[in-house]
């Protein structure tokens, strides 16, 4: 059975949205033929530029029934959301196909035609609090590499949609050329969709955010208990006004932020030094090593030792 794989693009795409996505289901079906058959799609179609100029050529909408529609992310998302006739075309096209996915900000393009309402989703980093704001019937989940609900699959920045590709493709062939694709691609195979987006979510609220002074303070704290009293103090804020600003600023509450620059930390010092275990949860502040193993394994998928010996093969 060829399953039909429909790429959603438009003016300002981001070029590897699109294109990883389309040589992880190239590659897959190379080792089985006629797993898997290709179309772009653009609500203008002919020559559609990327956000780099680099263009894609892609044909018009029409009323054919996908296995999969695959919808890029990128700057052009912003005007893509204001299109009748892009929302329209990506309602009717969800409906008939099997699943719908969305890679980096192309999640903004699903949730504006409300395919993600009462659903889990994520994006990118850099955009969740924008999400979050904009899509309150969406469950965001900010710091997650892939999410699926039912047959909704979102995925974070750019490279991650070849992590939800090869789930995609493990679904439909199983793990095994799954794997083989993620080979040929030369990519780890493969992320788990629970894994953290890492280092880049302790950069939310950027340089110039208004908690950027605070995160500074927390990282430098961060074997103290760091309560939301205590945060909300060093802000000048109440508790509830603080807790509220913070999540707004940043895509996660306090308690979240706090658990993942403290992942952040372990996780280097594991892969960096022979520092005993124990230590570096003492460190990091979280009191005991199986409080910051069972930490690991919801935010990459892999106890502290399984990923220092990672580290050193």
């Amino acid at each position: 059975m060829t399953r039909q794989i429909g790429v959603f693009i438009f003016p300002d795409f981001q070029l590897l949205d699109a294109a990883g996505p389309i040589s992880a289901f190239e590659i897959a079906e190379r080792f089985v033929p006629g797993a898997y058959a290709l179309k772009i799609i653009a609500a203008e179609p002919g020559r559609v530029a990327s956000s780099s100029g680099a263009a894609m050529f892609a044909e018009p909408l029409s009323d054919e029934a996908f296995d999969t529609v695959v919808v890029a992310g990128g700057a052009g998302t912003r005007q893509a959301i204001l299109d009748p006739a892009t929302l329209a075309w990506v309602r009717a096209a969800s409906a008939r196909a099997r699943r719908t996915a969305s890679v980096c900000s192309g999640a903004f393009i699903l949730a504006e035609a409300g395919l993600l309402d009462g659903r889990r989703a994520t994006t990118h980093w850099q955009r969740s609090a924008e999400f979050a704001r904009r899509y309150p019937k969406v469950a965001l989940d900010p710091d997650r590499i892939y999410v699926r609900d039912g047959p909704a699959w979102t995925s974070a920045g750019i490279t991650a949609g070849i992590d939800l590709s090869l789930a995609l493709i493990a679904e439909d062939l199983g793990e095994e050329v799954s794997r083989a694709t993620a080979q040929q691609l030369v990519v780890y195979h493969r992320r788990p969709g629970g894994q953290s987006q890492f280092s880049a979510l302790i950069e939310m609220g950027g340089q110039a955010g208004r908690f950027a002074e605070l995160l500074d303070w927390m990282r430098a704290r961060l074997a103290e208990p760091l309560t939301v009293e205590q945060l909300a103090d060093r802000a000048a804020m109440s508790p509830r006004h603080f807790a509220r600003a913070f999540a707004a600023e940043t895509g996660l509450t306090p308690a979240k932020a706090v658990e993942r620059l403290r992942l952040e930390t372990a996780r280097e010092r594991v892969e960096s030094s022979s520092e005993p275990i124990d230590r570096v949860a003492q460190a990091a502040g979280f009191g005991d090593p199986e409080r910051m193993r069972r930490a690991f394994l919801r935010a990459f998928g892999q106890p502290p030792q399984a990923l220092r010996r990672a580290a050193r093969a």
